[in-house]
């Protein structure tokens, strides 16, 4: 196997459209929580979410140049490594509460003043722990007992250590990922299938014994329930709909005013919607994360690395993902989930993550590698 390479400049609409989020997303984020900072500070401060979303971008951009330097290959020699530390992260976070005896929900692992959202670390091991290990196996994906059963397993592992803390939602995420991945590198359409099956059979017991998660779902469907489950739901599609095509102006939302929770987070694309309008706000900002999608296909169809494409597709389709659930959430398409809008949102595991990530894609797209020998894109069942 001979290994040629010729270095190339990283994907710039792919940066370009990345800082573009940013800055989109840090204003607006600003917007939607001025009010809130200015309660919880006691009228001291108005920035106080600001601030904290500026620290994490600062550090988001460390991580994105970091893995913009280091080449994604050397991600094979941690790849199992990383998927094991993530694994007893989530093991650690949900027993570090148990042992407080605290009753809140186990997404967050705290240490001293600082607090990591253990979930986001296991979606970015785990598409590079597939990516490593189906580039191993190649073609034995489609045998079952040695190809599809490992990696079935270790979604269904990683899932079930987000369901217990509990957070259903993001559990039902990574699965999504980490399935779809499969189908990429070749999975026997059958195994999927018979997999997506038993995971919805196994999902009702726990949507049903869980009051909150039930409750979602028959809000869903029950329109009627706008003060109780639907409440929530209820008020985003107001938002959205005083903003209607154009706006009420930035800065004049009504609903960030204690009237929507979690303006600033879950709901955030409302207030988008609310004080932008569709056409200068929530319609540009899904055409961007479809860019996104977008650079990062062309990024997996230009690399001959079986590694990078999945790595490339994985990271792509994560990204995408993540922001149309959440506006799909705000619009009244899908059950409110809690899941982020990607760089806009305020979080910080998750920004620093999602950073990670487009590093990542960059460093895939700035060298074209060809493998003699090897697999290409077109080997693998996307496109």
């Amino acid at each position: 196997m001979r290994l040629n390479i010729s270095i190339q400049q990283y994907d710039r609409p792919l940066l370009f459209v990345c800082l573009f989020l940013c800055a989109f997303g840090t204003i607006m984020l600003y917007s939607a929580s001025w009010n809130e900072s200015f309660v919880r500070s006691g009228g001291s401060t108005d920035s106080l979410f600001l601030r904290g979303h500026l620290i994490r971008m600062v550090l988001g951009f460390c991580c994105m140049l970091a893995f913009l330097l280091i080449d994604y290959r050397s991600l094979k020699l941690i790849a199992p490594y990383l998927l094991i530390f993530s694994i007893l992260l989530l093991m650690c976070t949900k027993g570090y509460h148990l042992i407080l005896g605290n009753t809140r929900p186990a997404r967050w692992l705290s240490i001293g003043s600082f607090s990591v959202q253990t979930s986001d670390i296991a979606r970015l091991s785990l598409i590079i722990f597939l990516a490593y290990y189906l580039d191993q196996l190649k073609l034995q994906i489609k045998n079952f007992k040695s190809g599809f059963l490992p990696c079935i397993s270790v979604i269904a592992l990683m899932m079930t250590l987000i369901v217990i803390q509990p957070d259903f939602s993001t559990a039902l995420i990574i699965g999504s990922i980490g399935v779809i991945i499969l189908f990429i590198a070749g999975a026997k359409i059958k195994h999927i299938v018979f997999s997506t099956l038993l995971g919805f059979v196994m999902s009702i017991p726990i949507v049903y014994f869980k009051p909150y998660r039930l409750a979602r779902i028959l809000s869903f469907f029950d329109k009627t329930d706008i003060k109780e489950s639907g409440y929530q739901a209820h008020q985003a599609l107001l938002s959205l709909g005083n903003g209607g095509l154009f706006g009420v102006g930035l800065g004049n939302s009504v609903e960030k005013n204690h009237l929507l929770p979690t303006p600033h987070t879950d709901f955030i694309f409302s207030i988008i919607g609310e004080e932008l309008g569709l056409f200068r706000g929530t319609l540009p900002l899904l055409i961007a994360f479809l860019y996104i999608f977008y650079r990062g296909i062309k990024i997996s169809q230009k690399c001959t690395d079986p590694f990078g494409i999945l790595l490339a597709t994985g990271f792509s389709i994560n990204i995408v993902l993540y922001a149309f659930v959440n506006a799909s959430v705000a619009t009244g398409l899908f059950p409110v989930t809690g899941l982020p809008m990607p760089m806009i949102s305020y979080g910080g595991s998750g920004l620093l993550i999602n950073m990670a990530m487009i590093g990542i894609l960059l460093n895939i797209s700035q060298a074209k590698r060809s493998i003699s020998g090897g697999l290409n894109w077109r080997n693998f069942n996307f496109g």
